[in-house]
């Protein structure tokens, strides 16, 4: 189809694909969203770090899933597959990478609880914080970041999952400005989705989010991998072999 006709089809192709990967990933994950929509009546500081345990304790088994296979669907979308079946790799991504997502979401969680719970005893605790204030925000920031590289390494390379959180802290800090976009862009689709069309929420948000975090990460990696290649001096990161179906899982 070409002209008007073949432009609105296209549209229609898009929406639908973006639109059906959302929605798995709500439902594969909603007990973490019931809990988290529960945090909008909280009305104190308290309410929120009691409503977080909770939270910490379901995203490892089902968030951190349910994100890693989105993740796996946007990369073929970015690597040009954009007819690949979607409920079949949404599934099958899920299946693969649940036990590293499931990992590196116990780690990813108890940090993030640990920080949390330790800003609020020592805000208690200190009127000023000041500069341990300021620490205590910078690292969840960082970790927060490296969850995009987090899940963009998860869904193209092979690695172990100690590989998979280094690196992914490792590509945070060595490319700030990619990550820091990353973050920046992010950050603008869900301020959109929560209070201005709140009906991307449950069609669109997350998979506008994988498809623009892994973009990012496919550039950045394109671009080491030329630097590599132009010094001949290969990167760690490219001795991993990327998530090809017909590649044996190392």
């Amino acid at each position: 189809m070409r002209g008007m006709m073949g432009g609105f089809y296209k549209i229609s192709e898009w929406i639908m694909r973006l639109s059906v990967t959302n929605v798995l990933w709500i439902l594969t994950s909603l007990p973490v969203w019931i809990v988290a929509f529960g945090a909008l009546r909280a009305s104190t500081t308290d309410e929120l770090v009691s409503i977080f345990i909770p939270l910490a304790v379901l995203l490892p088994f089902t968030w951190f899933p349910s994100t890693s296979a989105m993740f796996s669907v946007a990369r073929k979308w970015v690597m040009g597959d954009t007819d690949v079946p979607l409920l079949k790799t949404f599934f099958r991504s899920y299946k693969q990478n649940y036990k590293q997502a499931m990992l590196g979401g116990l780690l990813y969680s108890l940090l993030f609880l640990i920080l949390v719970v330790d800003y609020q005893v020592y805000l208690k605790k200190f009127e000023n914080l000041g500069v341990l204030s300021i620490l205590f925000l910078a690292l969840m920031v960082l970790l927060f970041i490296s969850l995009f590289q987090f899940f963009s390494l998860l869904s193209h390379f092979h690695m172990k999952t100690f590989q998979l959180l280094k690196n992914a802290v490792v590509l945070t800090i060595g490319k700030p400005l990619r990550s820091l976009s990353t973050a920046i862009g992010s950050g603008v689709i869900v301020y959109i989705s929560l209070f201005k069309i709140t009906f991307l929420i449950p069609f669109f948000m997350g998979s506008l989010i994988a498809v623009f975090a892994f973009y990012n990460f496919y550039l950045t990696i394109q671009k080491m991998q030329a630097m590599a290649n132009k010094e001949e001096d290969p990167l760690p990161i490219e001795e991993s072999p990327t998530r090809d179906e017909d590649m044996p899982k190392v």
